[in-house]
């Protein structure tokens, strides 16, 4: 199998490259930059530039373009860098599928799809909820259309927080952890959807490799666990204490609309697809996950 992957360099992109041609198969990588390897093929999503001849032979494109979501603070220009870094090269790679007649996109997005769902749990036939992560990831999936209606079978991500000890949210987290610094977010009852990187990379390659899975699909552990429950099992990982807790209003003040929207909303998201069609979880638990993680 022949796969373009745009946004190879960060965190799942790396990995998924890597596993990929374990597997034997063949991977193009779309860089912003000249191209200086064999695998690399330049374009620029903003100016709408890139090589139709990139696609000759494809079988699958993978998107995982995006600003992430906790890099800065949430000012205006950096809500619409979110915007603009995903939807503008969806929109690039959908055109470009959809002419070229590559069979399948599989495009990334997040479970803040479904906003705030509290302790009711959704699997993908959920609604959308509302609030800006929410509309970013409504807008995010729309622009796959265009793949979509061209016949491509478009598979439509919807991320937890990847668990890996090598980037995301956990390298920030284990030092103040191991410091005895760990403690709960606000109320702790808020559910926080997770998978492990492993397992990212997995549901990835099952939805390049398994014809029925088309849609929408839940990149999510299949045993969903409250903020206060992922503190106590990173605090087991790393044989630590959690005793501290953070209020809401302090996470509020430290980092804006963001504290509200990414970390004391409660998307509790189910992994409907990937179970019903067949894939086996590596990390089947949060503290299997944590531990491959950051385990000591």
């Amino acid at each position: 199998m022949l796969v373009v992957v745009a946004g190879s360099s960060g965190l799942i992109g790396t990995a998924l490259v890597a596993a990929l041609r374990r597997e034997g198969d063949q991977v193009l990588r779309l860089v912003r930059r000249p191209a200086a390897a064999p695998d690399e093929r330049r374009w620029d999503p903003a100016r709408g530039e890139l090589d139709p001849a990139v696609f000759d032979g494809a079988d699958a494109v993978v998107n995982l373009c995006g600003a992430g979501i906790g890099d800065k603070r949430w000012s205006g220009a950096y809500k619409q860098e979110l915007r603009d870094s995903r939807i503008t090269p969806t929109d690039v790679l959908a055109t470009a599928v959809a002419r070229a007649g590559v069979a399948t996109l599989v495009n990334a997005g997040g479970v803040h799809y479904y906003g705030d769902t509290g302790a009711r749990a959704v699997d993908e036939s959920g609604a959308p909820g509302t609030g800006f992560l929410a509309t970013l990831c409504v807008d995010w999936e729309a622009a796959t259309h265009a793949a979509a209606e061209a016949g491509a079978r478009t598979v439509l991500l919807r991320s937890g927080v990847v668990l890996a000890g090598t980037g995301g949210m956990l390298p920030q987290l284990k030092p103040l952890f191991l410091a005895g610094l760990g403690g709960r977010l606000g109320s702790g009852r808020q559910y926080q959807p997770w998978i492990s990187l492993d397992d990212e990379v997995g549901a990835i390659r099952h939805a390049l490799t398994v014809p029925s899975v088309e849609g929408p699909l839940n990149a999510v552990g299949p045993a969903p666990v409250t903020n206060a429950e992922f503190t106590r099992a990173l605090g087991r990982a790393l044989h630590r204490p959690t005793p501290l807790l953070v209020p809401g209003f302090a996470l509020k003040l430290a980092v804006g609309e963001f504290a509200d929207e990414a970390i004391l909303h409660s998307p509790r998201a189910l992994p409907g697809v990937l179970e019903s069609t067949g894939y086996e979880f590596r990390h089947p638990t949060v503290g299997a996950a944590l531990t491959a993680a950051v385990g000591r």
